[in-house]
């Protein structure tokens, strides 16, 4: 299958200005086009290694992000299109690198209900999958990061996809989205850490995606079966600690997270009922992101002989 870093810089931007690029990202097929050549070295940068769709493939998500027409170019404004309509206000074309992520992750949550989805990062070592919760500013995608650049395969940042009545976890890798100070932080946990555009003065501040498909199996397909829930909460001030959380709690919490779990009424309810019951839930609080790290590590290590 052929990868978009096969394209050359002319037929890359020539398909995402004219055609569109067909990207395969997990499981959807996205046909993005943009006259922007800031969000085309972005994607030329953070999915360089994704493979592009089969010819005729069926387009799940067709966006697009571009700036129509002098006037709105003069304005420096561009529009994010689904289905070549505009859902939101125009942007800063500053901003549009950053909101094409988040339209893309938009189209997930807003579309796919065959699953039972989480706002949650999702992460794998072995046989070892763990799910991560958590609001923004909880340290969930910077600690997804550290841990994608420490040896674990990053599954999602943005999406845990749960198949009703399983423990599965269907990989959607895409790049990490990390806000203000995490951007200095990761950059300084790994100097392999790749970034595409910065954003500023978003809604959520300044804004910089990190590469996410840095496993040699970030592509693969195939779900994985969810071991662990893990609650990440940074606090600068507070004692860190890994500590079991209890499921009840846990049942309670996670369908807080869920994008969908009222919308699928009762297969949202046993999907999560099986998910509770089947993981092993903590708590994790951490300033310091190595003994973050080091702490999700312990929980994917075997169990040493008595």
């Amino acid at each position: 299958m052929q990868q978009l870093a096969n394209l050359s810089d002319s037929e890359l931007n020539q398909r995402l200005a004219f055609e569109g690029l067909d990207l395969q990202v997990g499981p959807y097929i996205y046909k993005i086009k943009t006259n922007l050549p800031l969000v085309g070295s972005g994607i030329s940068t953070l999915y360089k290694n994704f493979n592009l769709a089969q010819p005729e493939a069926f387009i799940d998500y067709n966006v697009a992000i571009l700036s129509k027409g002098l006037l709105q170019r003069l304005r420096g404004q561009s529009d994010f299109l689904f289905d070549n309509t505009n859902p939101f206000d125009s942007i800063p074309t500053g901003q549009a690198y950053a909101f094409l992520e988040w339209g893309m992750n938009w189209c997930v949550s807003l579309h796919t209900n065959e699953y039972l989805k989480l706002h949650a990062a999702a992460v794998a070592r072995g046989d070892h999958t763990i799910i991560m919760p958590g609001v923004p500013g909880a340290g969930k995608s910077t600690l997804c990061a550290a841990l994608g650049l420490s040896g674990w395969r990053i599954l999602s940042d943005e999406h845990a996809m749960i198949p009703p009545n399983t423990t599965e976890v269907v990989p959607l890798c895409r790049p990490v989205s990390l806000k203000n100070e995490s951007i200095g932080v990761i950059k300084r946990f790994s100097s392999n850490a790749i970034f595409g555009p910065v954003s500023r003065e978003t809604h959520k501040g300044v804004v910089a995606h990190m590469k996410a498909d840095l496993h040699p199996q970030s592509h693969e397909k195939k779900t994985l079966k969810a071991r662990t829930m893990v609650f990440p909460r940074y606090a600068k001030d507070e004692t860190q600690r890994l500590s079991p959380r209890r499921r009840t709690e846990s049942f309670i919490l996670a369908a807080y997270h869920s994008f969908n779990y009222s919308l699928l009424c009762e297969t949202g309810f046993e999907a999560m009922k099986t998910l509770i019951e089947n993981v092993t839930c903590y708590d994790l609080v951490y300033h310091d992101l190595d003994w973050a790290v080091n702490a999700v590590d312990s929980l994917a290590d075997p169990e040493p002989n008595p």
